[in-house]
C-alpha cells in the first residue's frame, strides 16, 4: 500500500497563552512511501517524527494537508478505519491475558463483514506467531516474558489484522544492544516476508540505515532530506544531516577554500576547482583519512584503540570543532605511538564543505 503525505503540517497552541507562540510540531511534509516499502524517521528528540506517526495513524489531526493511502484521502478517517497495526515503545500489551488472548484482541473486536469465527481467529493468531517466532509462548502472560519477547508479542497483534499499513515508534528503545540488534533483524525479516508497507520511527541512525529501504532525515518538523541510507550518508545535503549520520561521527573543522586549495588551519588537505575563496566549514568522515607520511593534514596523536579488523586513531587538530579527531583505519597500517602526531592524506568523496552561515552543502570538483 503507497503513502503519500502532502503538505502535511501539525501545530500545536502554545501552553503559554500570553505568550502565545505555537509550536510548529511538522512543516509542510511532502513525501510518497512506496508500496511495500520499509521507511525510516530519523531525527533528534523533538524533531516531528513521532507527531507524523501519529497523524498517519489517525491518532493526531493534522492541522493542513493531507494523507493518502493508495488512491484513498484518509485524513478523516478514524484510527480503526484506516487500516493500519499500531507498534509502541512501551509494547502496551494487556497483563492480565496471555500472549494468545493478546494477538487474538484486536480480531474479537472486529464486526460486521469483517468479523471472523473462532477458528480462523485462532488460526490466523497462530500463524502470526509462527512468523515472528513466539508461537510457543502463547500461554504466557507478559510478566513471564522478556522484553524482546514482549515486543515480539505487540509486533504479532499489530501484524493479525493484516494492516495497509505497519507503524513502529521507536519499538526498540527499551532493549539492550546485543537484543536491539536481533530484534532490528527479525522487524526486517518479518516487514520483508509480509510486504506490508512499513514506517518506522527512530532517534538511532544505526538502526535506520540498517533496514530501512529509505530514510527521512528532519529536524525541528521540517524534513532535512530523504534518500536510500547509503546515498543520504555519502552525499549529505547540509551539514546537519553530515553530522546526524554515522557512528563513528563525522569529524568537523574550521577552514577555508584559498586559490582552490582547501585548507584545515594551516594545513592544505585537497586542490579543487569551481568554489570561490571563502571561509568554510569542513567534514571528514573517520574512514576518509589515509595514512600518509607526506601528507597534508597533521594531527596531534593522543591514542590508538584497536578494535579488530580496524583501528581507531584518536587525535587533535586546533582547528577541529570537535575535541578529538576519530580516524578509522585498517588494521594492516601500523601508527607509530613513539612519533606523537599523525599525518594524512584525505579520500576526496569523504570530505565535505559547507557554508559557514547556513550550513548548507558546497559542491566542489576535484582537481
Amino acid at each position: 500500500m503507497k503513502v503519500v503525505l502532502q503538505n502535511l503540517t501539525k501545530i500545536f497552541p502554545s501552553r503559554d497563552k500570553k505568550a502565545g507562540k505555537e509550536v510548529v510540531a511538522v512543516n509542510d511534509f511532502t513525501f510518497e512511501i512506496p508500496d511495500g516499502k520499509l521507511v525510516g524517521l530519523l531525527g533528534p528528540s523533538g524533531c516531528g517524527k513521532s507527531t507524523t506517526l501519529y497523524m498517519i495513524s489517525g491518532l493526531q489531526k493534522p492541522t493542513g494537508g493531507r494523507i493518502f493511502f493508495g488512491e484513498d484521502d484518509v485524513t478523516e478517517l478514524t484510527t480503526e478505519n484506516r487500516g493500519i497495526g499500531l507498534v509502541f515503545q512501551n509494547y502496551a500489551l494487556y497483563p492480565h491475558m496471555t500472549v494468545k488472548q493478546n494477538i487474538l484482541f484486536p480480531l474479537q473486536n472486529l464486526k460486521g463483514a469483517d468479523k471472523m469465527t473462532k477458528d480462523q481467529m485462532l488460526e490466523r493468531a497462530y500463524n502470526v506467531a509462527k512468523l515472528v517466532q513466539i508461537d510457543e509462548l502463547m500461554e504466557r502472560k507478559p510478566s513471564e516474558l522478556s522484553g524482546g519477547q514482549q515486543q515480539r508479542v505487540a509486533i504479532a497483534r499489530a501484524l493479525v489484522k493484516m494492516p495497509r499499513v505497519l507503524l513502529l515508534d521507536e519499538p526498540l528503545s527499551n532493549l539492550d544492544a546485543r537484543l536491539r540488534l536481533q530484534t532490528r533483524e527479525e522487524i526486517r525479516r518479518i516487514q520483508k516476508e509480509t510486504g506490508i508497507t512499513t514506517v518506522f520511527v527512530t532517534h538511532d541512525q544505526e538502526e535506520a540505515m540498517s533496514i530501512s529501504d529509505m530514510i527521512v532525515v528532519m529536524k525541528l518538523g521540517v524534513v532535512q532530506q530523504t534518500g536510500k541510507p547509503q546515498d543520504v550518508y555519502d552525499d549529505p545535503t547540509n551539514l546537519f544531516v553530515a553530522k546526524f549520520l554515522g557512528t563513528p561521527p563525522i569529524n568537523v573543522f574550521d577552514g577555508c577554500v584559498k586559490d582552490g586549495k582547501v585548507y584545515i588551519g594551516q594545513d592544505k588537505v585537497l586542490e579543487i576547482s569551481g568554489v570561490a575563496d571563502q571561509d568554510v566549514t569542513i567534514g571528514i568522515r573517520p574512514e576518509g583519512f589515509e595514512l600518509d607520511p607526506a601528507g597534508g593534514l597533521t594531527c596531534q596523536l593522543s591514542n590508538v584503540e584497536v578494535m579488530g579488523r580496524d583501528v581507531s586513531v584518536v587525535s587533535t587538530h586546533p582547528a577541529s570543532v570537535n575535541p578529538s579527531v576519530r580516524s578509522i583505519i585498517d588494521a594492516d597500517n601500523k601508527v607509530d605511538l613513539g612519533a606523537g602526531i599523525v599525518r594524512y592524506s584525505i579520500k576526496p568523496h569523504k570530505i565535505f564543505l559547507f557554508n559557514k552561515e547556513t550550513e548548507e552543502r558546497i559542491y566542489f570538483e576535484v582537481k
